[in-house]
């Protein structure tokens, strides 16, 4: 574990150390953060590739002092380097991407145009790609004892460590925080769109046992067909339904009861910032109005620890990159509790 007991937590942060201004090596460190720069299959607005190292720079803003889980920092938290090859080629097949999107948006037939076959093709490719390497990175990570996080990029990315985590652990559950319900298939004909992670994840990876979608206000009647079909697999709590209730009388700690009561033992959290309330998250890839406040989600963490679940893993993704490094801040902060939170759930 690393040694930071010389380390001064109310100093100006090194902007030579490691995440959140941390002195850290990954060889030190109780929790490793897997960066992927990967963004290929937006479909609305990009940033989100970059957004791991603006995280990093605005981390050293983040004081360390943290009134529910004090000095746990100290098992060393670190940021893996970007791994340039995935960022190089997520730029490349992004842009393939984006005139693929155009073409069909526009009505043509894709079989029509060999380039646009060979696009697709490539998109694909590359998509189950990034997915081993996901599952590799994470895997050797998890077998060497490290409790381990994933920072992306856009939500197409965990799903290579959704399979590690089920080897790791056999059955899970996911508590999913989000605007969307990602349960398209192969959405624009892209099998491992953003939008479909979540559609992957329940037909991919078998040990997850429930998936709990939390703050879902856009999705279509494919989507919304789809979940009725999962069944008790499934539970879905809309973002329109908790405030109406809200409204009629209900609290947020009676919300929360009802979401942990869906999960099983063993959770591990997907957080698109998107979930948040768009004031939190602006330049994100695809902004909805409506949302949650940081403090509801972080009540709703703390109470599922509190549960004696055990939180195994998480992401955070669809942080955009603005240029006002208000996204950024706002993704280094969450960020730092999820880490937290994810140390306390797991005693050293």
């Amino acid at each position: 574990m690393a040694d930071l007991s010389l380390f001064d937590p109310n100093s100006a942060a090194n902007p030579n150390n490691n995440i959140f201004g941390l002195p850290t090596n990954i060889e030190e460190s109780r929790l490793v953060i897997v960066p992927v720069p990967w963004e290929v299959t937006v479909s609305y607005r990009s940033g989100t590739a970059r957004a791991p190292e603006h995280i990093l720079k605005a981390s050293f803003q983040v004081d360390l002092f943290d009134c529910d889980i004090h000095d746990i920092w100290k098992q060393g938290f670190f940021l893996c380097p970007t791994d340039k090859k995935i960022q190089l080629k997520s730029d490349y097949l992004r842009k393939e991407a984006e005139l693929y999107i155009k073409y069909i948006a526009e009505g043509e037939n894709v079989n029509d145009n060999k380039f646009m076959c060979k696009a697709l093709k490539e998109v694909n490719q590359g998509s189950e790609m990034l997915n081993q390497w996901v599952y590799e990175q994470t895997a050797a990570l998890l077998s060497k004892g490290k409790l381990v996080a994933l920072l992306g990029g856009d939500h197409s990315t965990p799903l290579g460590f959704f399979k590690a985590i089920e080897e790791k652990h056999g059955s899970f559950g996911i508590l999913q925080i989000d605007a969307h319900m990602d349960l398209r298939k192969s959405y624009e004909g892209f099998t491992y769109s953003h939008a479909s992670i979540m559609y992957n994840a329940l037909n991919e990876v078998s040990g997850i046992k429930k998936l709990v979608q939390v703050g879902i206000r856009d999705y279509c009647d494919e989507e919304f067909d789809y979940a009725k079909e999962c069944g008790d697999r499934l539970k879905v709590f809309y973002d329109r339904d908790m405030k109406e209730s809200i409204f009629e009388g209900s609290t947020w700690k009676d919300i929360t009861n009802e979401i942990i009561a869906q999960l099983p033992q063993k959770v591990y959290i997907s957080f698109d910032i998107d979930g948040l309330d768009p004031k939190l998250c602006p330049n994100t890839g695809t902004p909805v109005m409506g949302g949650l406040e940081t403090e509801q989600v972080f009540y709703l963490f703390r109470k599922l620890i509190q549960s004696g679940r055990q939180l195994i893993g998480f992401d955070l993704n669809e942080v955009g990159v603005s240029g006002n490094e208000w996204d950024e801040n706002v993704g280094a902060r969450v960020l730092y509790k999820l880490c937290n939170l994810l140390a306390a759930s797991n005693p050293a």
